[in-house]
């Protein structure tokens, strides 16, 4: 499959960012995130570690607040919301940790019933089981339903912990370095598979990652962070034709040339 081409709607947003800030003690870490994510577009955040991506994802999920300015999800301003509207809005959010998260001493089948017996509990045996094998057929790993967690490769446990996050059917989905840790090979499976799960379950999508190449294969556009804020946005070739220094000094420590890659 070649880069992401699924249309998205520009007048739905389905994200509203406005001046966000959040220290912590004296170290400001963002600093006046400003951006709206659109219904059906992939965007991937890219930056250096610690300049704020992951804080970013807490405070769009309710996980931390913020020191100041507005995060809307779906319409509705996270930290204004109380415990039980704001695990209402988590259900329709999607988040692909990057170790997976699997529990090791359940199956497969195990791991992706959990999330529907626990937030779906009007469902019938049959109805959970036909909704775990259509997620595993998405994923293209029917035949793993049986096993542990310890019986898959890296890529696989990436997979499946996919899975489990789409059989709740989110809207938004939330990718943390999803190809972090994995070969070149299973890296461009799973860039893949997040351009399918854009175009098969109509999701938005925040891919953060330092890994250009799934940022130019996965996403619709890119916002590099600098100093707490978003430097620049725009889609891939857009960004890395800036002749800023930070900038073209992160592409060429992703990239030697056109088809040779450094990864972390």
């Amino acid at each position: 499959m070649n880069k992401v081409e699924a249309k998205f709607d520009t007048n739905q947003v389905v994200i509203s960012i406005k001046d966000l800030k959040k220290s912590f003690g004296t170290l400001d870490v963002l600093t006046g995130i400003n951006i709206d994510i659109f219904k059906g577009e992939n965007l991937a955040v890219l930056g250096r570690s610690g300049t704020g991506k992951s804080v970013l994802i807490k405070i769009i999920v309710g996980l931390l607040k913020p020191d100041s300015g507005v995060v809307k999800v779906l319409g509705q301003e996270v930290d204004k919301l109380d415990k039980k509207a704001l695990q209402a809005l988590r259900l329709k959010i999607g988040f692909s940790f990057q170790s997976s998260a699997l529990y090791d001493s359940m199956t497969v089948r195990k791991n992706l019933e959990f999330p529907l017996t626990r937030n779906r509990r009007n469902l019938t045996k049959k109805e959970i089981d036909d909704a775990v094998e259509a997620v595993l057929d998405d994923v293209g790993l029917p035949q793993t339903i049986d096993q542990m967690p310890s019986e898959l490769s890296g890529g696989q446990r990436k997979r499946i912990g996919i899975a489990r996050t789409l059989i709740l059917k989110p809207e938004i989905m939330l990718y943390d370095e999803p190809t972090s840790g994995l070969d070149p090979i299973t890296c461009i499976e799973i860039n893949n598979l997040i351009v399918e799960v854009q175009e098969r379950y109509n999701t938005s999508s925040i891919i953060i990652t330092h890994d250009l190449t799934c940022a130019k294969e996965t996403s619709n556009r890119v916002a590099v962070m600098l100093d707490g804020k978003f430097f620049i946005t725009g889609s891939f070739d857009e960004v890395f034709r800036s002749n800023n220094t930070d900038i073209k000094a992160f592409h060429d420590y992703n990239f030697i040339n056109e088809n040779e890659i450094i990864r972390e």
